[in-house]
């Protein structure tokens, strides 16, 4: 056992097709709200300038839009903050045209495209709409993408001690590519953990450790709210966390790191998740 991390959930991003917004999706697993009916087709990003806009793929389009819907939510600015864009797989459309063009016709590869097949491109656009000049992590983990992320955002704003944005997202697989990394639809999840404690502070914390044992059994249930109208997107690693936040009920979740050691993370004092201080 180690040495427990903890900060507090200053601010929250959440999307997908059918829950376009983190109030929405909080909201329908509630029993609040009904999904939109008309859902949106795409993201906006609306954080890029119009040429950065045209050049963005679904992925950095979803990657940014849960990252500002964040920043907006815990009123901070983009430039002060570190962060860390975490996906299982990248950009597996992307990744599936440049491999079909190199096989067939490589001499008319895109550069557009070809910028945006690093697993960077996400963190690099969000460093370029924002002007933030901090530093950014890109992370990839396979399955366990999700809590090393966000081990490594807790790591850092523990370290540092200072608030860190904690991006993790996935798209779509195409062509030969479903076969070996699944993925359908688009899932975007933020977080900004802000490890400095203050008086009367009203937002969930997160204390987490590592524990040197592999995870038993299978991962916290999806509730049928979001597991009927959710696609098995590889980031779904991230549900179980929001879904403890979206009840505002403490509790503690086991998030595998790897084969041989999980994250326990325990939610404390969800009840100000998604509202306004």
């Amino acid at each position: 056992m180690t040495a427990q991390l903890s900060a507090s959930v200053a601010g929250l991003g959440f999307w997908s097709p059918a829950l376009p917004s983190w109030p929405i999706a909080r909201d329908v697993l509630l029993g609040s709200a009904a999904p939109p009916a008309a859902p949106p087709a795409r993201v906006a990003a609306r954080l890029l300038a119009p040429t950065e806009r045209r050049r963005a793929s679904d992925t950095i389009a979803v990657a940014l839009e849960v990252a500002a819907s964040a920043c907006e939510m815990a009123k901070m600015d983009p430039r002060s903050l570190p962060s860390i864009f975490a996906s299982t797989h990248g950009d597996l459309p992307i990744n599936d045209y440049m491999c079909s063009t190199l096989a067939s016709t490589p001499l008319l590869c895109s550069p557009t495209k070809f910028h945006n097949s690093v697993h960077n491109a996400a963190s690099g656009y969000w460093t370029i709409g924002t002007g933030c000049v901090k530093q950014s992590t890109a992370l990839t983990a396979w399955t366990y993408t999700f809590a090393n992320g966000l081990l490594e955002a807790l790591v850092q704003a523990v370290a540092d001690d200072t608030p860190v944005l904690f991006v993790a997202y996935d798209v779509a697989a195409r062509g030969p590519l479903v076969a070996i990394s699944p993925s359908a639809g688009l899932l975007a999840a933020a977080l900004i953990l802000d490890p400095r404690r203050r008086a009367q502070d009203l937002r969930p914390r997160l204390s987490c450790r590592i524990e040197g044992e592999p995870q038993i059994g299978a991962p916290p249930p999806v509730p049928p709210q979001w597991a009927d109208i959710l696609p098995d997107n590889a980031m779904r690693q991230c549900l179980p966390l929001f879904c403890a936040l979206a009840r505002s009920a403490d509790s503690t979740l086991l998030l595998g790191l790897s084969t041989g050691c999980r994250l326990a993370v325990a939610v404390k004092g969800a009840a100000a998740a998604g509202h306004d201080e």
